[in-house]
C-alpha cells in the first residue's frame, strides 16, 4: 500500500483512544467505522449535558427556578434546530422535537391526514424509515435506480407525472448504503413546479452537509449527529400542524380538557405530548451548534479526503467489490462504502475485522433491503429463497454487504487500518480460530475462550443483519 499523508480527526469525540481486546490476547485501538449507524458524542456535547444535569427539571410544567432553566434549555435547542436548518421560526416553520428520524417520519405520515387512495412518491434507495410509514397510510409509487444505485431528476419527474398527482414526494438526502447524494435541489424544484410537497430524510445528510432550502419537510436524528441522547427533529410549515389531532395525545399538548372535549394547544407544543427528553434536546442543540462552529467547509474537506482514501483503498484490494456509483472527485459521495468480498459471507468479514483487528463495521442490508438487493443483483429467485429461510427462522443466508463509514472523529490511520486488515482477511490465509455462524441471527462468533470473546460474553439476541 502506498504511503498516504496523515489525516487527523476533525473533532474530539467521547471514547476516542479506547482499546478493545482481540483474539490474540492484545488490546488494539478501537477503529469506529460505523458512523453511518450511530456516532459517538462530541466532547462539547457531553460537557454540555454534564453542565446541564444539575438543572434538570420539568419542562413547560413548573414555576420553580430549575423548571424555568430546563424550559429555557429545551427551547434553546429548538432555536438551534431552526438555525441549523436555516428555517427561522419567524418564517412560519415549526420544529417538532422527537426521538429520531423514524419517529419524525411516522409523525408526519399521521399528520398529513392522507387517504388510502392518495399516492406518495418515493424511491427504492430509501432507508426503511422512509418506506414503511407511507405503506400504512397511502399508495406508493417508486423511482427505480440504475445498476449503479442512482437515479436522475428526470427519473423522478417520470414518476411524478406517471399517474395521479402524488400528495408527497419522500426522498433521501444521502444514501446510508453508498453515501450517494441525489440532486435534491433539482428534485425539489421539479416537485414544486407540479404542486407536490417534498419530505427530505436527512438522517445521513445532516452530519455531513448543510441542509438544503428546497424541501418542505425535513427529518433528522441526533444519534447520527454526534448527540446520542435520543433526540431528533421534524421541521415543516406551521399550518400543517395547526389543525387536526396530534400524533401523540396527552399532557402538555392541550389548553383545556373536559371528559367530552379537548382543545389542543398551538404547535409545536401541540405535537409534543408528555414530558419531553430535555437531556436529548440539550445534547442535540449543542451538537448542531458545534457543527456550525466547525464550519461546513472544514467538515467537507475532512470527509472528502476520507472518502477518497476509503474508496481508492477498497478499489485496490483484489476480491473487494464496492457497491454504488463511481463518481468524479468533485462529486464524491460521503465517506461511506458498502462492499462485498468474493467468496466470503459479509457477516464473517465483519466478525473477523472486529475480533482480530478491533475494527467496528456494519454488515447486512443496513435497513435498506430493496436498495441493497438491487445493488447486489439479487433476482426474484434469490429473494424468494431468502424469504423462505427467514420464515423458517434461518437468517444465515440473508444477502448483504459490509459497510465502512467515517465521521468527524475518523483519522486517515483508521481508514488505513481497515484496508490493511481487510487485505489480511482476504489474502493472509485462514483465520486464527474457527468462526461459528448463528442461524437465528446470521452473525458469526469466534470459537474459543479468548478474553472479550468467550462464549459467556457472546451477546444474546444480537443480529447485525436484521433491519
Amino acid at each position: 500500500m502506498t504511503s498516504l499523508p496523515p489525516l487527523l480527526p476533525a473533532a474530539e469525540l467521547v471514547g476516542a483512544g479506547l482499546v478493545v481486546p482481540c483474539l490474540d490476547g492484545t488490546d488494539r485501538p478501537y477503529r469506529d467505522l460505523d458512523c453511518a449507524a450511530s456516532t459517538p458524542a462530541l466532547r462539547v456535547v457531553a460537557d454540555r449535558v454534564t453542565e446541564f444535569l444539575p438543572w434538570y427539571s420539568s419542562v413547560h410544567r413548573g414555576a420553580g427556578y430549575k423548571s424555568r432553566q430546563s424550559t429555557a434549555a429545551y427551547e434553546g435547542a429548538r432555536e438551534s434546530t431552526h438555525r441549523f436548518a436555516r428555517r427561522p421560526s419567524a418564517g412560519g416553520n415549526v420544529v417538532v422535537l422527537c426521538r429520531n428520524t423514524t419517529e419524525a417520519i411516522n409523525h408526519l405520515a399521521y399528520r398529513l391526514q392522507l387517504h388510502p387512495d392518495d399516492v406518495v412518491a418515493t424511491t427504492v434507495v430509501e432507508h426503511h424509515a422512509n418506506l414503511l410509514p407511507w405503506a400504512r397510510v397511502a399508495q406508493r409509487r417508486w423511482v427505480e435506480c440504475g445498476a449503479d444505485g442512482t437515479f436522475s431528476t428526470d427519473d423522478v419527474i417520470a414518476v411524478l407525472d406517471g399517474g395521479r398527482r402524488p400528495a408527497l414526494l419522500a426522498v433521501t438526502g444521502a444514501s446510508n448504503v453508498t453515501g450517494w447524494l441525489p440532486p435534491i435541489e433539482e428534485i425539489c424544484a421539479a416537485a414544486h413546479a407540479r404542486g407536490i410537497p417534498v419530505l427530505l430524510d436527512a438522517a445521513q445528510l445532516a452530519p455531513h452537509r448543510p441542509l438544503p432550502p428546497g424541501p418542505d419537510f425535513i427529518a433528522f436524528s441526533g444519534h447520527k449527529l454526534y448527540a446520542p441522547f435520543g433526540a431528533g427533529a421534524l421541521i415543516g410549515p406551521r399550518h400543517v400542524f395547526e389543525t387536526g389531532d396530534p400524533f401523540l395525545a396527552g399532557g402538555g399538548a392541550v389548553d383545556l380538557v373536559d371528559l367530552d372535549e379537548v382543545i389542543w394547544t398551538d404547535p409545536p407544543e401541540r405535537e409534543e405530548a408528555g414530558s419531553p427528553n430535555v437531556i436529548g434536546a440539550v445534547a442535540f442543540g449543542a451538537a448542531m451548534d458545534e457543527l456550525t462552529r466547525i464550519g461546513w467547509d472544514a467538515i467537507g474537506r475532512h470527509e472528502a479526503a476520507l472518502s477518497t482514501r476509503l474508496h481508492d483503498g477498497l478499489g485496490a484490494i483484489d476480491g473487494v467489490e464496492v457497491l454504488g456509483p463511481v463518481t468524479e472527485p468533485a462529486h464524491a459521495p460521503l465517506a461511506v462504502a458498502a462492499f462485498t468480498v468474493e467468496g466470503m459471507h459479509h457477516g464473517l468479514v465483519a466478525a473477523r475485522l472486529s475480533a482480530e483487528f478491533g475494527i467496528g463495521v456494519r454488515h447486512g442490508c443496513f435497513c435498506a433491503h430493496p436498495y441493497l438487493l438491487r445493488l447486489l443483483g439479487v433476482g426474484p429467485a434469490g429473494v424468494a429463497d431468502a424469504r423462505a429461510a427467514v420464515l423458517r427462522g434461518d437468517r444465515s443466508s440473508i444477502p448483504g454487504a459490509v459497510r465502512a463509514s467515517c465521521g468527524l472523529g475518523t483519522s486517515g490511520e483508521d481508514v488505513d487500518a481497515l484496508l490493511r486488515a481487510l487485505d489480511q482477511v482476504i489474502h493472509g490465509g485462514p483465520p486464527p480460530v474457527g468462526y461459528e455462524q448463528d442461524p437465528v441471527t446470521g452473525d458469526f462468533w469466534p470459537e474459543g475462550q479468548a478474553r472479550g470473546w468467550s462464549e459467556g460474553e457472546r451477546p444474546a439476541g444480537a443480529a447485525c443483519a436484521r433491519g
